[in-house]
């Protein structure tokens, strides 16, 4: 089975990743996996602020990956595997590529305007080769007829 990983926050171009990659594993008999990466905080001189500030930001990535989860189990008809981490987000991508030996591709999607993004930047520069699975980059300026008819 083909599992396309995607790496979701509140921007609109890993929704349209999301997108591209929930019809490819409707296409190919594939699954998703989705993850939300909270970054770690700042050290703040008051532990309960800064642990605080840290539950918060895992709620609301939670609360994202529960609502792309469901629209994903109305669409498939099964629900994606789901996962929020806290930490540096390749680091993290890193981390569920090397324990997660069976994905087909990592889908990122690119903004529409101005750079890429950081995870782009990280994975398809000088670490491109190393990725255990193809990379695959949606653009952000596609719109969902586009993305349907690609994917």
């Amino acid at each position: 089975m083909r599992i396309y990983l995607v790496i979701m926050d509140e921007t609109p171009e890993s929704r349209t990743a999301l997108r591209f990659a929930s019809r490819r594993a409707a296409n190919t008999g594939g699954a998703i996996h989705i993850i939300a990466v909270v970054p770690k905080q700042q050290f703040v001189a008051f532990g309960g602020v800064q642990a605080t500030i840290e539950e918060e930001a895992k709620s609301r990535a939670e609360v994202l990956v529960m609502a792309a989860a469901g629209s994903l189990f109305e669409e498939l008809g099964r629900m994606p595997s789901i996962a929020v981490k806290v930490g540096d987000a390749t680091r993290v991508v890193q981390d569920y590529l090397a324990e997660h030996e069976g994905i087909a591709a990592l889908v990122l999607g690119a903004a529409a305007d101005g750079p890429p993004g950081p995870l782009i930047a990280h994975f398809a520069g000088h670490r491109a080769g190393q990725l255990p699975c193809p990379l695959m980059i949606v653009p952000g300026a596609l719109t969902d007829e586009e993305i349907d008819a690609l994917s």
